[in-house]
């Protein structure tokens, strides 16, 4: 009987090499396929810190005089001469417009004379009177002539008063044919040249007294809430003006007073700031930005560069006790330069991924290199 040997096959040692780093190959592109880290990558982490701040929020402003009227003629008439020009500064009681006026007078010296014919009519109804009483009493003549002499009289008084109204009226008419400035200002522009023909009522120019002005802005309804529990009561807060040209006003100004009601279409309420203008610089009608600075005390503060936003939410990464990528939401309240201010929600010792929240996720292995907040902010500021 023929034995049988085992049959032995001399497998090359390269195709075991390359079988070897096929394998190898396949484990690390399953691994990178996965995206977990477990090789504890260094990544820096922060904490979020308490601090007092402040910050500068602008808003759109409309600027105007504390005083700006419009001159309007009181009469109808023709302009007869005008003593001011565009652009230029009047005194109180400077006359600006004349009107013809003579039609005016002869009113006047018309009602005048009615007035002086009543007068003559009441001195005779007067002596009437008198007569008609002598005779009632003789019993010459009956009551009823003494009662009609009396209303006779009443008559002419009625006539002599409508006398007086009328010269009353026209000298106030008179009056009115010559324009006078209310206050100190600056005139706008003359629509009407002189020799112009121009009805009660007509705008003539505007005057603006730009030596103080106004800056009316709005701000939502939670900004004035926080406003008012911010500001101590009977105090005035300071703003600034930023100007169209983007340059800083050059004197400060004050929140004065607010309205009273809230705007139901756009949520806002109106805010008024007084502002002094000794250059006159600033005119009625200008624009600009009121810049109002407001402090916050113990506010927790997080770098923006650390979140990240699923869903309208906001997340952070924060490093657990072995290491461990986990999610943490938070509610930021301001947005500042580089950082957040969030809602209380983090503690002094969450590790917050810093840098490279990118490239790892919920469950990742790290090794954390800690950079102080201070340090960070102090980088960012630059």
């Amino acid at each position: 009987m023929r034995s049988i040997k085992p049959r032995i096959c001399n497998i090359p040692a390269v195709t075991i090499l390359m079988g070897t780093g096929i394998m190898l190959l396949m484990a690390a592109c399953s691994s990178k396929a996965t995206g977990n880290l477990t090789t504890g990558e260094k990544f820096q982490v922060t904490t979020a810190m308490l601090i007092d701040t402040s910050y500068t929020k602008e808003y759109i402003a409309e600027i105007q005089s504390v005083q700006n009227v419009e001159i309007r003629a009181r009469v109808k008439g023709f302009i007869e001469k005008i003593y001011a020009d565009e652009g230029r500064s009047v005194q109180a009681g400077q006359v600006l417009f004349t009107f013809s006026s003579r039609g005016f007078e002869e009113e006047i010296l018309k009602a005048t004379a009615i007035e002086k014919n009543a007068l003559a009519e009441l001195k005779l109804a007067d002596v009437e009177l008198k007569n008609t009483h002598i005779l009632v009493e003789k019993n010459i003549v009956s009551k009823s002539e003494l009662e009609m002499a009396e209303a006779k009289r009443e008559a002419i008084l009625a006539k002599l008063d409508e006398a007086r109204s009328a010269i009353s009226v026209a000298r106030l008419n008179l009056s009115f044919t010559s324009v006078k400035a209310p206050f100190n200002g600056v005139i706008n522009r003359i629509p009407n040249k002189t020799g112009s023909l121009v009805d009660e009522g007509a705008l003539l120019t505007t005057l603006s007294d730009n030596r103080e002005v106004f800056a009316y802005f709005n701000v939502s309804e939670s900004e004035y809430l926080d406003f008012i529990k911010h500001n101590e009561s009977g105090k005035q807060t300071k703003v600034s003006l930023l100007m169209a040209d983007n340059a800083v006003f050059d004197q400060e100004g004050f929140i004065e007073t607010v309205e009273s009601e809230i705007d139901k279409s756009s949520g806002n309420i109106a805010f008024r700031a007084r502002f002094k203008n000794p250059r006159l610089l600033l005119k009625h009608g200008s624009s600009g930005k009121i810049l109002m600075s407001t402090s916050i005390k113990n506010a927790l503060i997080i770098p923006q560069k650390s979140t990240f936003e699923i869903q309208d939410k906001t997340y952070v990464f924060v490093i657990d006790s072995s290491n461990r990528v986990r999610m943490k939401p938070v509610v930021p309240k301001l947005r500042l330069p580089h950082i957040y201010i969030i809602e209380p929600g983090l503690t002094a010792s969450d590790k917050i991924v810093y840098e490279g929240i990118q490239q790892i996720k919920e469950g990742d292995l790290v090794s954390p290199e800690m950079i102080s907040m201070n340090s960070l902010l102090i980088k960012l500021r630059r």
